[in-house]
């Protein structure tokens, strides 16, 4: 029996959005990374991306996206993440009983990239669904509905993670790391990331470049107080604030200081770096 109007309206209310960006999003390649993701692309082999928090990798994804006309699904992995989350599940609506499609089974359906974002968050028991799309097999089997979906060749499956934040607990398996293609990602050199901070921040080279600085800084905090230093993503925050008009100081304390710690001493230790560089 087919679903009503109704039933289906309110499917395709809740349905995964396909995301294709009409400009381009900027990314300054720091490698080859473009090259490697565009290789895999057209051999049809999933990507892993390696990388610490706010280096690029989310932005890099939606730039290949762009760049290989394809469409995008991005999913961010938590703890609470299930298989049925990420391949569907039957819901009630009204008196009929109709089947949502999960952003995984919506990419596979329509030949989009799927973008699980740290990967290593999700449940081990979810993860193992990827397992088929990931070898020869290139499918997604949708137990619940009896289906046995075969990937097109425009579909590709590209996951991320942070191997020097996550715990032991959380480390990824062999037999899931050895299906993909790996890229590393890091910061990018002082004059890149200060190029990149200047365009999305839109603020001058000077402060750009102090923020960068920075930067550099915090990161060598690392294991000293910090779990990790200011990512780009925070530099492109603060000088964001500072192109509103906020003055740099309060700017790097909202963006950067008060984000990465919360302990009092490596908070002023954060603040006297601040103080310093600007």
């Amino acid at each position: 029996m087919k679903p009503t109007q109704a039933a289906r309206s309110t499917v395709s209310a809740l349905a995964t959005p396909l995301t294709q960006p009409a400009a381009e999003p900027y990314y300054h390649a720091v490698g080859d990374e473009v090259e490697v993701f565009a290789a895999a692309a057209q051999s049809q082999l999933p990507v892993m991306l390696k990388g610490p928090t706010g280096c690029g990798k989310t932005r890099f994804v939606e730039h290949m996206a762009w760049r290989l006309g394809r469409p995008l699904v991005t999913v961010a992995c938590h703890d609470d993440l299930t298989t049925a989350d990420l391949v569907g599940r039957y819901l009630i609506v009204g008196d009929e009983t109709v089947w949502l499609d999960g952003p995984l089974t919506a990419a596979v359906r329509a030949g989009a990239i799927c973008y699980l974002d740290e990967i290593v968050e999700a449940r081990k028991d979810t993860t193992v669904v990827i397992h088929p799309l990931t070898d020869t097999r290139r499918a997604l089997p949708v137990e619940k509905r009896g289906e046995y979906l075969t990937a097109p060749p425009d579909f590709m499956l590209v996951i991320s993670w942070n191997p020097g934040y996550q715990s032991v607990l959380k480390e990824m398996k062999p037999s899931t790391r050895q299906r993909f293609v790996a890229v590393d990602f890091d910061y990018p050199q002082a004059e890149v990331e200060a190029r990149i901070v200047a365009h999305e921040g839109g603020v001058d080279a000077a402060t750009a470049g102090r923020l960068v600085k920075l930067g550099g800084l915090t990161r060598k905090l690392k294991g000293a107080g910090l779990d990790e230093g200011a990512g780009t993503r925070l530099l492109v925050h603060a000088a964001q604030l500072i192109a509103r008009g906020m003055h740099p100081l309060a700017a790097c304390t909202a963006a950067i200081a008060r984000p990465l710690a919360d302990e009092p001493d490596t908070r002023n230790a954060l603040d006297d770096l601040i103080r310093a560089v600007f």
